[in-house]
C-alpha cells in the first residue's frame, strides 16, 4: 500500500507517461534526500537562483539559466522578459503591457492545450498571441507577415501535442527571428536533449524539471545571459506568484546530475513491451504493435487497437473501464477516436505491465461472456 492509498485514494498505474494529472514523475529517493537537506537549511535565495543558473547551464551549454516552478511558469516568465527586458518599472506593470511591443508570434499548429492553453501562459506574461499559418500547414512567409512593430518574440513549441507535419522547421524560425532581430523562445518542456535547442540558436529554451529529468516539481529557462537576467527580474513581478522553493531547486540539480549519467534508454523497453504485445495479440477483440513516439523522441510504446465488432466494446469504453477500475489504469488516449490507445512503459513500476495485460484479458473474457 503506497502513501496515497493510506490516505484513502486509489492506487494508480501510470501507462500514459510523464503527465501532470498523475504527478508527472516518480522522483528517485537520492534526489529527494538532497531536497530534504536543502529544505532543512537557510540560504540567500537570490544568490541560490544565480548559482543554480550557473550549474544548470553546465548541462545545457547556455550562457545562463533561470530556475522556475514549472515549464508553464517558464513560458510566462520568458514572455514577460522579452517584453520588459527587465526594466523595473515594466516588470512591476506586467501583465499590463498596453502600449508596449507585446505580440508573440507562434505557428497555429503550435497553439496547443497541454492541460491549459499555451496562449494563456503567453497572456500571463503580458503577451498577445498572434497565430501564423493554418492548423495543418504553415509557411515562412506567413510567419513573416505576422511580424510587425509590436512583435516582441517568436515562440516555437516542441511537443507531442503540437502538429508534427506541415509546420515551419525550427531552423527556419531561427532564421526569421534573426533577420527581424527578435528573440526566439522554444518551449521544449518534455524534450530529452538539453543542449539541442540552445546549440541550434534559440535565445530562450524552456524545460520541465519533472518530466524527462525526473526532478521534483520544477523547470528552468536556459539561454542568452541578458534575457536570462530579464527572466530573473520577473521574480519581482509576475514571477512572485510562480516562485520555486529552495528544496526543489536543489532537487532539480541532483536530478540533472543523475540524468547526465543515467538517462532512460527507450530502446531498453522494447523487449518487455514486445512480450506484452505478444500476449495482447492472443486476446479476443484486441491487437497490439510497437510504436515510436510521434514527436521523434527515443520513446517506444505498445499501441493497442480495439476491434469493437469482436470485443463488444469500443476503445472509449475500454479506456473508461481501465481508468475507472481499481487500480486505476491510465493509458495514452490521444487517438481513442481512431480506436486505439497506447501503453507507455516509462512510469510503470513493479508488476504494473502484467496487471494491465491481465485487466485487458478480463475485459476480453467479459466480452465473450456477454456475447454468448
Amino acid at each position: 500500500m503506497n502513501i496515497y492509498q493510506r490516505i484513502g485514494l486509489k492506487r494508480v498505474i501510470n501507462a500514459c507517461g510523464k503527465m501532470t494529472i498523475l504527478g508527472v514523475s516518480a522522483v528517485d529517493r537520492a534526489v529527494m534526500e538532497q531536497a530534504a537537506e536543502a529544505a532543512a537549511n537557510y540560504v540567500e535565495i537570490d544568490a541560490l537562483i544565480d548559482r543554480v543558473g550557473v550549474l544548470v547551464s553546465a548541462h545545457t551549454g547556455a550562457e545562463d539559466s533561470c530556475v522556475t516552478s514549472s515549464a508553464s511558469a517558464g513560458i510566462a516568465i520568458s514572455v514577460a522578459a522579452v517584453i520588459s527586458r527587465g526594466a523595473p518599472g515594466l516588470v512591476e506593470r506586467l501583465p499590463d503591457s498596453s502600449g508596449l511591443a507585446n505580440e508573440v508570434v507562434l505557428l497555429k499548429g503550435h497553439s496547443v492545450n497541454y492541460g491549459a492553453p499555451v496562449t494563456t501562459m503567453i497572456r500571463l506574461g503580458g503577451g498577445v498571441p498572434v497565430e501564423a499559418g493554418q492548423a495543418n500547414e504553415a509557411e515562412p512567409f506567413q510567419v513573416e507577415a505576422a511580424i510587425g512593430e509590436r512583435t516582441a518574440a517568436l515562440l516555437y513549441v516542441k511537443s507531442h501535442h503540437a502538429v508534427q507535419k506541415g509546420m515551419v522547421p525550427l531552423a527556419e524560425m531561427i532564421r526569421i527571428a534573426r533577420e527581424h532581430q527578435l528573440p526566439l523562445i522554444v518551449d521544449a518542456a518534455a524534450e530529452e536533449d538539453l543542449r539541442k535547442y540552445v546549440a541550434a540558436g534559440a535565445d530562450l529554451v524552456i524545460y520541465s524539471g519533472a518530466k524527462a529529468i525526473d526532478a521534483p516539481t520544477s523547470g528552468f529557462i536556459t539561454g542568452r545571459a541578458p534575457l536570462i537576467a530579464a527572466c530573473k527580474a520577473q521574480y519581482h513581478g509576475i514571477g512572485r506568484a510562480m516562485k520555486i522553493g529552495k528544496e526543489n531547486m536543489l532537487g532539480l540539480l541532483a536530478a540533472l546530475d543523475r540524468y547526465a549519467v543515467q538517462r532512460h534508454d527507450g530502446r531498453a523497453d522494447i523487449p518487455r513491451l514486445q512480450a506484452a504485445i505478444d500476449r495482447i495479440n492472443t486476446l479476443r477483440g484486441l491487437s497490439a504493435e510497437l510504436e515510436h513516439d510521434e514527436a521523434g523522441r527515443e520513446i517506444y510504446r505498445a499501441r493497442v487497437r480495439v476491434h469493437p465488432e469482436v470485443l463488444g466494446l469500443d476503445a472509449v469504453a475500454v479506456e473508461a473501464q481501465l481508468r475507472g477500475g481499481s487500480p486505476a489504469i491510465y493509458t495514452r488516449k490521444y487517438y481513442l477516436n481512431a480506436g486505439v490507445f497506447s501503453i507507455d512503459p516509462r512510469a510503470l513500476q513493479g508488476d504494473d505491465l502484467d496487471l494491465i495485460v491481465e485487466r485487458l484479458r478480463q475485459l476480453a473474457e467479459q466480452g465473450v461472456r456477454e456475447g454468448e
